[in-house]
């Protein structure tokens, strides 16, 4: 049987599949973004034999790079956030690779077609309340509100004449918020927050070069490398059912839709929270454990959506770092219903990667609504609104796009999702991302089961090197049992 075309491109290798205690591998890895590579690769360079299992045709998960315009864009993460103890950052270093800070200072734009102050809205979005932790905790865009109102009210009075600055102004920092935080509203987060921003610029492109080098690296493929040969990928096979053994000599079992099974000792899980959501019920044998039923529950995961368009040659002016949209309060209203989702998207930026694209931004549910509208409805909207608020505002006409993209990661049965954030649940769940990582074991206590991706780290979550770590967290625990430096667990040791 030929090999599809995709395993031959990538120079995977097909593992045929594997029966009962001889099973040729010591651990299969469940999912290929950033936690399952990372995973799988420390392993396989480990002397571990390792079998991965991707659904989609494609290795990196979340993360989507894709040759558009004329170059390369991202459908998924965007950026490197920070590059102080960055493994993602670490890794483009150590190949020399020159990775670029993207600024992203606002220009912002009017839904009439004028400019806002420019100055006066730049230095209100440099505004922080995040360093401040409200006891109890609270809807994140009530305490922010609060916060602004009493900074204006002290350091700019004459503001408060001017409601509909306010109006709009904040209805603008929700949407920025939940692009941010990929949720629908900023009251649906919470101000009670244990996320670490490494140090560092923000915003790191890996621009010409993509994200997806971050896996080529990974996986010993960048600059034709040879790959890894303890390490056997099949992409196209979608896990149905694990069944987590009890007796210390059984093997773990896999499933595949494809009628495929596997076994090893060991299993990393790494798909998304969306999917354990949908499926958690079905997928494990036996039940999970009620805390990691709990935690699937509370911890939400949400959706940032991109549109990216691209041109003949860029319109927009050379110096433009980050555009966004601010609606007037009587053009919002005239707005038909069917459109409200074009009041939801922030704005957007033309990504390093690409000199004659945009990106454009939104999330939550308009992404999801974004994702199944028709496409020539999605395109011709967002033209008018570039029109509107730049086109206008810069006295030119917005040329029609030459090419377009959109995301999809609701839709796609394989994510489910963006990223996850701490929603109003989280200050009564403290630990459920911590149980989200506990390991399933066997009946000598030993972790048969394991499980990384963002969603299980606590302080980095949301963000490709938190997934990163997380998969050598699972990497490393195992290492350790099979050198022999860990003893048998109960749940309580994680």
């Amino acid at each position: 049987m030929q090999l599809p075309l995709l395993l031959c491109v990538f120079g995977l290798a097909v593992a045929a599949p594997a029966d009962g205690p001889n099973s040729p591998y010591d651990t299969i890895v469940i999912g290929l973004g950033s936690a399952g590579t990372t995973a799988a690769t420390e392993l396989a360079r480990s002397g571990h034999k390792v079998l991965a299992l991707e659904a989609q045709a494609r290795v990196g998960g979340r993360v989507h790079t894709v040759p558009f315009g004329d170059g390369l864009v991202e459908l998924g993460a965007e950026w490197i956030h920070g590059n102080v103890s960055s493994r993602t950052y670490a890794l483009a270093t150590k190949h020399n690779i020159d990775t670029k800070p993207q600024a992203l200072m606002l220009d912002p734009y009017c839904s009439d077609g004028t400019r806002p102050d420019v100055a006066l809205v730049r230095e209100l979005l440099d505004l922080d309340f995040t360093d401040e932790h409200p006891n109890p905790p609270e809807a994140l865009g009530t305490f922010v509100t609060k916060k602004f109102m009493e900074y204006i009210t002290k350091n700019k009075p004459g503001l408060l004449k001017d409601q509909d600055f306010i109006t709009e102004f904040l209805a603008f920092s929700n949407l920025l918020t939940n692009n941010l935080e990929a949720s629908n509203d900023w009251n649906d987060v919470s101000t009670w927050d244990l996320y670490e921003k490494l140090g560092g610029p923000q915003t790191i492109s890996w621009h010409r070069h993509g994200y997806t080098t971050f896996f080529d690296i990974m996986l010993n493929k960048y600059n034709n490398g040879p790959g890894l040969p303890n390490l056997d990928m099949q992409l196209n096979t979608e896990v149905t059912r694990i069944t987590t053994p009890q007796h210390p000599n059984e093997t773990v079992t896999v499933e595949c839709k494809d009628g495929n099974t596997y076994t090893a000792k060991y299993v990393v899980v790494t798909v998304s929270l969306g999917v354990l959501k949908a499926t958690h019920a079905t997928l494990f044998s036996p039940p999970l454990p009620l805390e990691k039923q709990t935690a699937i529950e509370k911890v939400s995961i949400g959706v940032v959506g991109k549109v990216i368009l691209s041109f003949e040659k860029a319109w927009w002016p050379k110096d433009i770092a980050l555009f966004g949209f601010i609606w007037k309060g009587d053009d919002k209203k005239k707005v038909p219903a069917e459109d409200y989702w074009t009041t939801r998207i922030l704005g957007g930026h033309p990504p390093m990667g690409s000199s004659n694209t945009l990106t454009l931004w939104t999330s939550g549910e308009v992404a999801k609504q974004v994702e199944k509208l028709p496409e020539d409805i999605v395109k011709t909207k967002c033209v008018a609104l570039l029109q509107r608020f730049m086109g206008d505002a810069l006295n030119i006409t917005v040329p029609a796009p030459t090419g377009f993209l959109r995301s999809a990661w609701y839709l796609n049965p394989y994510t489910r999702g963006s990223y996850t954030y701490d929603n109003l649940d989280a200050p009564q769940y403290p630990l459920a991302r911590k149980w989200l990582s506990y390991p399933l074991l066997d009946s000598a206590g030993e972790p048969r089961v394991l499980f990384a991706g963002e969603a299980t780290n606590e302080r980095h979550f949301s963000t490709v090197h938190g997934a990163s770590e997380t998969g050598r967290r699972e990497a490393e625990r195992l290492l350790l049992m099979i050198r022999g430096e860990a003893g048998n667990y109960n749940v309580k040791d994680f």
